[in-house]
Order: C-alpha cells, then sequence, then structure tokens
C-alpha cells in the first residue's frame, strides 16, 4: 500500500506560478513511477507530468510543456510540480499517483492521492 499526499494547491492570478508536493509513504515504492494528473467536472483525468524515482526520465502533456516541471527528492520521498505562467484553463484539481507502468493513462496508476485544488484567476 502506497499513500500519497498532496499539498499546494491555492488561488493564484494568470501568469503566476505554484508549486504542488505530493509526499509518498507505505510500502517500497521505489520502482514505481509518479505522476501528476489534473481533472475538471465534466472532463475526464488529464495527464500533466510523469517521473521516475531515480528523475532522469520524465515526460509531460502537451499543454503544459515548457510551463512545468516535475522533479522528485528520493531523501523526503516527494515529488514536486512546480508551475509556471499559470492560465485560467489551467484550474482543475491536481492528483498525485504512483505505479508499475511508465504511462501516461490515468489506468497505468494504482495509487492517488485526494487531490488539490488549483484555481488560475484571470
Amino acid at each position: 500500500q502506497v499513500q500519497l499526499v498532496e499539498s499546494g494547491g491555492g488561488l493564484v492570478q494568470a501568469g503566476g506560478s505554484l508549486r504542488l508536493s505530493c509526499a509518498a509513504s507505505g510500502r517500497a515504492f521505489s520502482s514505481y513511477y509518479m505522476a501528476w494528473f489534473r481533472q475538471t467536472p465534466g472532463k475526464e483525468r488529464e495527464f500533466v507530468a510523469a517521473i521516475n524515482w531515480s528523475g532522469d526520465s520524465t515526460m509531460y502533456g502537451d499543454s503544459v510543456k515548457g510551463r512545468f516541471t516535475i522533479s522528485g527528492d528520493n531523501a523526503k520521498n516527494t515529488v514536486y510540480l512546480q508551475m509556471h505562467s499559470l492560465k485560467p484553463e489551467d484550474t482543475a484539481v491536481y492528483y498525485c499517483a504512483s505505479g508499475p507502468f511508465w504511462s501516461s493513462w490515468s489506468q497505468g496508476f494504482m495509487y492517488w492521492g485526494q487531490g488539490t485544488q488549483v484555481t488560475v484567476s484571470s
């Protein structure tokens, strides 16, 4: 069992920045991949970014490339999502996820956090 707890969401103006954190605990997950997804009401969960725990592999959704950066701190068992140049369309609940597959599909991830709301005002 892996427990994931997100933090760092909030309200920010368009063009601003925000950093989300995801603290992981539980069984050994060093072989798992970590990812961020986001979801707005009535829409499917959208892939944002993924990383392996060694940090040498990352991938991003097209809508966030060049603006968001995913990183990890093995000592703290924490994954971060640094978001810059935020747009109103980035408004969503952001979820941290963990799983054994290198994937941008939500079905590839077994464990999920409770989500943190990010709201970008225009």
